[in-house]
């Protein structure tokens, strides 16, 4: 080895490897990562990027490095971290963020590169580890719980931890992260069948940061609801890891998580439209007559799903040839009407030997189900009587289930409803299984070993939802699989759509669900929706459900669900007024159906909530005419559609509406408002709607299901404004072919000049052939017709409606770069 060769790899070393003594702590540094021993406490800090912190500590030694949440490629992907030790504490810094420890105690402070506060330890201990419990304020090596305290901004308002009860902000509450069975849950209902524990913290300012604790155990944050001005979180056991995000605006936040945990799944096109179900349609009979009058009555609908009783004696993977004698001709008849059958698929497989129960038998030879901690096989009463339960922490285990959709793949089912799996467990008083259960760890990189139900219980609906995902692909890998999971953890959205659950048909919960949502989508599942019309309960009246509709028509999931013993609530009940306003609202979200599918799109590569709240665009609201700017109970979809539902939705009174700055639109106007304070009086048929200035809308002909092709031109709806943009997006809606350039995309932009309009059409990336050989322009705010249009050397045609204040242009669809410019000749701004 040369001298050069030999000074290189010494400083190679040295880079990497600084053992630092100051007094009693012993700090080994590197350049990727700190690790720092204090009181038998080991504390390490990595960043994943330099705006992703992780923090893990364990007593004695650091606990395994492994996550369901956040894969290995994700957590070894490193910056290296620039340290400047003293003797009182070590400074790690990033290009964006800066991290003190103090020695003597590990205080944790993590500020901006400008100085300013992230996240900062509360006075006392920051970091406990307790046997006892979370009053112990001393840094303790002691085997047992987790406890965090953290110094709150007086500014700060906290969002996320997925679709928990309560108000939007959660900002004095205080929740438990344990997947429960909550059926008729109340607004106040704490446990709810997800336990996502990562929160989004935005400041008045705007400023903002998320805390993603990766901890599947029972968990808890106290938004200053025990202490006042003092964030609480932990957990009953498990490893303390733990990521810290830092971003100007919380829109970065949001795709700092989806980073992390992943993003969704792009879904099939047909999984946006409506979907129709019922616990249940007992019979073949009875679901066709459901699938022949939605199409008799006119409702755009794409789904119907088929609960438990399609199956026989209540056992998954099995179906009632009283109940549909052939379900394969059922489902191939449905597809000829255009409509998607998916299929429930709960995870209790009913303990039934000797009975040529294919589900059991072959569970049982190849030893997938959990076991009690004395070794034999945990049975216990659900829907099917008793039952076992698949070991989802082995990937075996989930070999095997995915493997059991075959059959229902090959009779041409869509896709798959994962219900029951927090797990629920009728006749206990824990809806549960014991916490001692036995799951056998194997694979998906973490080490073999036994673990407790206590610790897999928060996340084996995920792992449920991700057997059936990942066993679709391997049946069907050319199609996008639709799963649909009651329960999940984080990261759960990389497999799995979901709902809200076992809801109640009340007004309450109708506007609970805003921020449910809302929550939801911050949170990674994006793809959410809740029953329309309320699950359990005496069912909606009238309006509740016709207002229920008008709402849903604007959430990402549309799903119309109800539970036994009610009466029927399908949308053509309630009197010939409520159906056709119900119609109105369907067919609406079904001609902005090119809108919501590019939401979709940018959902699956950015990790971008198609519902959201205000807020995530328009930061500076927070704080202004208190707390959030008075859009807690409006919510968006995607950037350009602010949706305005009155806060008491059974209130004939007046509200006020106060949208974020002047130039908005009326959506079913189309006319540009003179003010950004509006009063609204409810009326039933209408849902106030509103369109950003700046936004350009893509439209299609009505169609009764997204199986159809529309017939007619793309509407191009253009709302004048600063940014004016709008993306195309289209591919099959199916398949996996747009991964291998099967797509099209396209950006549209709108200028107003001194002498007019541009309207500018990018070249189109992608090779897909477009359903539309026309596109019209339909401009809105226009005060005057114009003198010309042109299109290149071309004049074109135009419609100017003087009472609207609307132009039109048609134009022939070109896949090359375009502009068509309507000249004034004087001065249009």
């Amino acid at each position: 080895m040369s001298k050069r060769q030999m000074g290189r790899r010494l400083r190679l070393l040295a880079s990497a490897v600084i053992i630092v003594f100051s007094g009693a702590a012993n700090a080994v540094e590197n350049s990727s990562r700190y690790t720092i021993n204090k009181n038998g406490v080991q504390l390490q800090i990595t960043a994943l990027r330099d705006d992703i912190i992780r923090i893990r500590a364990g007593v004695g030694a650091l606990p395994e490095d492994a996550s369901w949440a956040v894969n290995s490629e994700i957590r070894n992907r490193l910056v290296p971290l620039h340290v400047s030790p003293s003797d009182s504490s070590v400074t790690l810094s990033t290009d964006a963020l800066v991290i003190t420890i103090t020695r003597e105690n590990l205080h944790i402070l993590i500020a901006d590169n400008r100085g300013r506060i992230v996240l900062d330890d509360a006075p006392g201990a920051g970091l406990v580890f307790s046997a006892q419990n979370n009053s112990d304020v001393s840094l303790s090596p002691a085997a047992g719980g987790i406890h965090l305290r953290k110094s709150m901004p007086v500014d700060a308002h906290y969002f996320g931890l997925g679709d928990k009860g309560g108000p939007l902000d959660r900002l004095g509450e205080a929740f438990t992260l344990w997947n429960t069975d909550a059926y008729g849950f109340g607004e106040t209902t704490d446990s709810l069948y997800k336990s996502i524990p990562f929160f989004l913290g935005v400041l008045e300012s705007g400023r903002s940061f998320g805390v993603f604790f990766d901890n599947t155990w029972r968990s808890y944050f106290d938004f200053g609801k025990t202490e006042r001005s003092i964030l609480r979180f932990g957990a009953e056991g498990g490893p303390l890891d733990y990521y810290v995000m830092a971003a100007a605006e919380p829109k970065q936040v949001v795709q700092s998580y989806a980073y992390l945990t992943g993003t969704a799944p792009f879904a099939p096109l047909w999984a946006l439209g409506f979907q129709q179900s019922r616990y249940s349609y007992e019979t073949e009979i009875e679901a066709r007559g459901i699938a022949n009058r939605l199409r008799a009555e006119h409702f755009p609908a794409d789904v119907l799903y088929l609960d438990i009783d399609y199956q026989d004696r209540d056992r998954p993977f099995t179906v009632s040839k009283s109940a549909f004698p052939d379900l394969p001709k059922f489902i191939t008849d449905l597809a000829a009407m255009d409509f998607k059958v998916v299929l429930i698929t709960d995870l209790h497989i009913a303990n039934a030997p000797h009975q040529n129960y294919q589900p059991f038998d072959s569970g049982m030879a190849k030893d997938v189900f959990l076991k009690r901690i004395d070794g034999s096989i945990y049975s216990a009463n659900v829907w099917p009587g008793q039952s076992v339960f698949p070991d989802f922490s082995r990937d075996s285990v989930r070999d095997w289930w995915g493997g059991l959709y075959q059959d229902f793949v090959k009779a041409g089912a869509a896709g798959f409803w994962n219900d029951m799996n927090e797990p629920a467990i009728f006749d206990v008083r824990d809806k549960t299984m014991p916490l001692d259960t036995v799951h056998q760890i194997e694979g998906a990189g973490f080490a073999s070993r036994k673990a407790s139900h206590a610790e897999m219980h928060n996340v084996y609906g995920m792992l449920n939802s991700r057997a059936t995902y990942e066993g679709l692909l391997r049946l069907t890998p050319n199609l996008r699989p639709f799963v649909l999971t009651r329960a999940s953890y984080a990261g759960g959205q990389r497999y799995a759509a979901t709902w809200t659950g076992d809801n109640v048909s009340t007004w309450g919960h109708l506007r609970m669900s805003i921020a449910q949502l809302n929550n939801l989508g911050l949170s990674g599942f994006s793809l959410a929706g809740d029953d329309i019309g309320g699950y359990a309960g005496a069912g909606p009246s009238p309006d509740l459900l016709t207002r229920w509709i008008e709402i849903g028509a604007f959430n990402p999931i549309f799903r119309d669900h109800a539970g036994k013993e009610k009466p029927p609530q399908e949308p053509w009940v309630g009197g010939s007024e409520h159906v056709a306003i119900r119609r109105r609202y369907i067919e609406e979200r079904y001609r902005l159906m090119p809108y919501l599918y590019a939401l979709a799109e940018e959902n699956s590569r950015l990790g971008l909530p198609l519902m959201r709240p205000v807020f995530l665009e328009f930061p500076h609201l927070l704080g202004k005419g208190g707390g959030l700017g008075g859009s807690a109970d409006q919510f968006m979809l995607g950037p350009n559609l602010l949706i305005a539902p009155a806060t008491e939705g059974e209130s004939p009174y007046p509200y006020t509406i106060k949208l974020p700055g002047d130039g908005w639109y009326d959506y079913w106007l189309g006319k540009k408002l003179k003010t950004a304070t509006l009063v609204e009086t409810p009326q039933l048929e209408r849902l106030p709607v509103f369109v950003r200035p700046g936004a350009i809308l893509p439209r299609q002909p009505l169609v009764q299901s997204t199986s159809q092709k529309p017939i007619g031109p793309l509407q191009l709806a253009i709302y004048p404004g600063a940014d004016c943009s709008g993306q195309l997006y289209f591919d099959d809606g199916l398949s996996f072919a747009y991964k291998n350039g099967e797509y099209l995309r396209q950006t549209v932009t709108c200028h107003i000049g001194i002498n007019g309009i541009v309207v500018e059409l990018s070249k189109r990336a992608g090779r897909y052939k477009p359903w539309w050989h026309q596109i019209d322009l339909c401009i809105y705010g226009v005060a005057a017709a114009p003198q010309r249009v042109l299109w290149g050397k071309k004049t074109l045609d135009s419609h100017y409606d003087v009472d609207q204040q609307t132009l039109r242009i048609s134009l022939p669809d070109i896949d090359r770069e375009t502009r068509v410019v309507i000249e004034y000749g004087r001065d249009h701004s």
